[in-house]
């Protein structure tokens, strides 16, 4: 049985605790859980409390409803939010970045667990997680140069690493779909199951993590992503001023 851990400050994120394993949800089903600022907010501080919880040892990252996150909500983030100051979530992109920062810095293992579609940030994302398990109905895509947009997310560098050179070019530069049987051929994945069966296989993997010791987990991680974290906060940095130039030239020809 799963224990729902009610945070009244979270409403777009839903928290359970089994015994050393938190599972978090994005819970925008209605929007396929795509990301206005209330949900960038919202993961970021759920994130930030699991790392700082002496009790969890490995968290579960999934979506509610058809989706896992379809990315950016263009249509909320353009709009004016009634019930939330987003100027901390978007505005000059520090909430994005601050998301950003505490998954690449994340010290405890991160699964994902990929129910639906994963589209834009939501398949980016996948680049941070340890392991990686997906509904077989999952279909993702990265629709950046579609949109006449780069990419994000430091996908510019952590999908090469991922997916190799050439895969990584293709993913990024055509927009097309992928299915989840090809996210597990290039390495996007790392194991497949039936969507009844998703949850229940990737909890029995965070399970059998969580009977180390939190100590030894977080120490092996860091020393996967010590070398990397330098490399990726250039990424970072070089994603943001191409944003910055996409969103200048806004409107004109392509």
């Amino acid at each position: 049985m799963r224990t729902l851990v009610v945070v009244d400050d979270l409403v777009n994120v839903r928290i359970a605790d089994q015994g050393p394993v938190r599972t978090i949800s994005m819970h925008r089903p209605e929007r396929l859980n795509a990301f206005d600022g209330g949900l960038v907010v919202d993961l970021a501080d759920a994130l930030a409390a699991a790392a700082a919880d002496p009790e969890v040892r490995v968290v579960v990252l999934t979506g509610n409803g058809r989706a896992f996150s379809t990315g950016a909500d263009l249509k909320a983030l353009a709009e004016p939010r009634q019930e939330r100051d987003d100027t901390q979530a978007t505005g000059d992109g520090s909430g994005f970045d601050r998301l950003l920062d505490t998954l690449a810095d994340f010290p405890k293992p991160l699964l994902m667990a990929v129910n639906g579609y994963a589209v834009g940030f939501g398949m980016t994302m996948l680049a941070f997680a340890d392991v990686v398990f997906m509904s077989t109905s999952a279909r993702l895509r990265c629709p950046f140069t579609e949109l006449g947009a780069p990419t994000e997310a430091g996908s510019s560098y952590l999908f090469p690493k991922l997916l190799g050179r050439q895969q990584a070019a293709w993913t990024l530069l055509s927009s097309e779909w992928i299915t989840a049987e090809q996210a597990l051929a290039i390495g996007l994945a790392w194991q497949l199951c039936e969507p009844d069966d998703l949850l229940a296989v990737t909890y029995d993997h965070a399970e059998r993590l969580a009977r180390h010791p939190v100590g030894a987990l977080s120490l092996v991680k860091r020393l996967l992503n010590t070398p990397e974290r330098a490399e990726l906060a250039a990424a970072f940095e070089r994603e943001r001023e191409a944003l910055a130039v996409f969103v200048s030239s806004f409107g004109s020809s392509r």
